[in-house]
């Protein structure tokens, strides 16, 4: 639903209502004047006209009749008894239920898309030391981009040449730019705000991160729960029977002199009105594109209504460690020092090798300290495999996993950071350890809270990693996690869900990782954080984009106010249904309570699922 097309629903439900207005007051004025079922033919046929041709269309395509060509019906009853006003009514209220429900459908697209910013249809190529701009799509893996300061990275890829800082917030929500040098990895759609980089394309531009979400966007909502394929084929039937039940009460009383003909037309045109489900039809799609809009809305990318519906009655959540519990960054926990040695001294190497490095757990170790420790005009070598090494007033310091012997003051202390799981960096003075850095992935902030929320809502949380049992324990206790299994490979965590699903039923997955793909393809719901890996946004149902854990409970909340709202509206709704058609066989209601009651039941039934774009 574009936005052009919701302004011209919406102006010609205006014009339908100015015409209803002047029919409305000249019949006050003059009751016979010709103009007055002009005027509400117009209306009529101004008003209708999108529903009308999207019923008649439907109809054409599927071979058979919906609630669309019901309402035109009724509507050309309602003229054809002279209740011309009722006539336009119906069709006014009918639009304007439309109009909301394209509301809801634009709305909903609106906050998808808005989870990225679109990567640029051209790129600045460059080869043979030219510049020259081509289309994003002719580009192949190792060509060379050049992105220049305010534009938008155009292809998934690393930086070849340059540094800078990069605004993500079209990958990730988060609009804090995050620093990219020389080798790192790059993304379509992040603005480059600091300085010119080139970047070289590792990926064919279709299959780049910010693509594959541009595809899981379409198809969000086109994908229908089993709840709305179930009304679909409701609808698809009982259109006939509504209409056969109107033609029975056209007929038959009149047969046997228990109405007049005319009286059964009328009851006959209430029943096409009344009888119509409407409200029924309109029960679940608002409601499912407001859900999915309410999460586009929180960074959270759900494939569809059906990921949504499969949330109710979740039993466990099994959860990956790196990236997922925990934020993938290691912090450095320890620095120990053999006491013989100038403490200062040694940081102040430690961090001068460590700042020529790009190493990771380099950068977390020179971030841990502080900028003063930094010495001028050291050179250093960098050994690939192994970390930094200098020659310093005659002795041969090195950082990293170099062979050398433990000196004996360190070898407990070393034993105990194995033991607790931690990564350990070895500060080396001429082949001996005489120090090292002690570093562990931080588990996310939230962790703890989502931990407890999930136990607040019955679910088991099962912690499912790669790690050794140490470090799986400390992991686990830390964020209040019930259970875990450590030292597991792919098919140990598919055996493990197809376990908690055979022992307690529905099971999410949430992982990150190339590993954890076939766990989340056999999970009920699988969820993807925003960093993780092509094969795991393929494979999962639901895509944290901001990396938040505490949008898993967000999402199941989400699911759960959807099932409350969608069965209120049918509830209602069939409620009113039944009401009313059991109110027109005793001839207490008329037309115009009719119409106004059945298309006001439409109107709330859509108004109520609206509510779910908000929180």
């Amino acid at each position: 639903m574009s936005k052009k097309q919701l302004i011209i629903e919406t102006t010609f439900v205006t014009i339908s209502i100015i015409f209803i207005i002047i029919g409305s007051i000249l019949s006050s004025i003059e009751p016979e004047s010709i103009l007055i079922p002009i005027l509400f033919g117009l209306s009529f046929a101004i008003g209708g006209f999108a529903k009308a041709k999207e019923g008649i269309l439907a109809t054409i395509k599927n071979k058979s009749l919906n609630v669309e060509i019901l309402m035109i019906l009724a509507a050309l009853g309602a003229f054809i008894v002279g209740d011309y006003f009722e006539g336009a009514i119906l069709i006014l209220i009918f639009s304007i239920s439309g109009v909301l429900e394209s509301y809801a459908t634009s709305r909903s697209e609106k906050a998808l898309t808005s989870l990225l910013k679109l990567a640029p249809q051209t790129a600045l190529l460059y080869q043979d030391n030219i510049e020259t701009e081509v289309l994003v799509s002719k580009l192949k893996i190792n060509d060379q981009v050049i992105v220049k300061v305010g534009q938008q990275v155009p292809v998934d890829g690393k930086i070849v040449s340059g540094s800078t800082s990069l605004n993500q917030a079209a990958i990730t929500g988060e609009f804090v730019p995050v620093s990219k040098d020389l080798g790192d990895n790059v993304y379509a759609g992040s603005i480059n705000i600091e300085s010119q980089i080139i970047v070289e394309t590792t990926k064919d531009p279709k299959d780049s991160v910010v693509q594959k979400i541009v595809d899981f966007v379409k198809d969000a909502q086109k994908n229908k729960t089993k709840s709305q394929s179930f009304i679909d084929k409701f609808e698809k039937y009982y259109v006939y029977v509504v209409i056969l039940m109107a033609v029975l009460f056209m007929v038959v009383p009149p047969l046997f002199n228990w109405w007049t003909p005319a009286y059964a037309f009328n009851r006959g045109v209430i029943v096409l009105v009344v009888g119509s489900p409407c409200a029924l039809v309109a029960s679940i799609t608002p409601a499912m594109l407001s859900s999915l809009s309410n999460g586009a809305r929180h960074r959270i990318l759900i494939k569809g209504g059906n990921p949504l519906e499969a949330l109710i009655g979740l039993k466990a959540v099994v959860l990956d460690k790196t990236g997922t519990i925990t934020s993938g960054i290691p912090r450095v926990v320890r620095i120990e020092i053999i006491e013989e040695l100038d403490r200062e001294e040694t940081l102040s190497i430690l961090y001068t090798l460590e700042k020529q490095s790009e190493h990771p757990l380099a950068k977390s170790i020179t971030t841990s300290l502080d900028k003063k420790y930094l010495k001028e005009s050291i050179k250093t070598i960098e050994v690939s495999g192994r970390g930094m090494e200098a020659t310093i007033n005659g002795s041969l310091w090195q950082i990293g996993r170099f062979h050398s012997e433990i000196h004996k003051d360190l070898h407990e202390k070393l034993d105990r950071c194995n033991s607790l799981g931690h990564s350990n960096v070895l500060i080396i003075k001429d082949s001996i350890a005489i120090g090292f850095v002690a570093l562990m992935d931080t588990i996310r902030d939230q962790a703890k809270n989502v931990m407890l929320d999930l136990k607040e809502m019955g679910i088991k949380t099962v912690l499912l990693t790669g790690d050794n049992n140490f470090t799986a324990n400390a992991i686990a206790k830390e964020a209040g996690i019930d259970s875990f299994e450590s030292n597991c490979f792919p098919e140990d965590k598919v055996a493990r869900v197809k376990e908690l699903q055979k022992s307690l039923g529905k099971v999410m997955m949430v992982g990150d990782g190339i590993n954890d793909a076939p766990a989340l393809a056999i999970a009920d719901i699988s969820v993807a954080m925003g960093s993780a890996t092509d094969v795991s946004l393929e494979t999962s149902d639901i895509v944290i984009m901001n990396d938040k854990l505490e949008n898993i409970t967000r999402t199941i909340k989400l699911a759960k106010r959807m099932r409350k709202i969608t069965l209120q509206n049918i509830i209602f709704s069939t409620s009113v249904i039944l009401f009313l058609l059991i109110s027109n066989v005793f001839g207490v209601i008329e037309l115009p309570t009719g119409v106004i009651a059945h298309e006001m039941s439409t109107i709330l039934v859509i108004l109520n699922s609206l509510r779910l774009l908000l929180k």
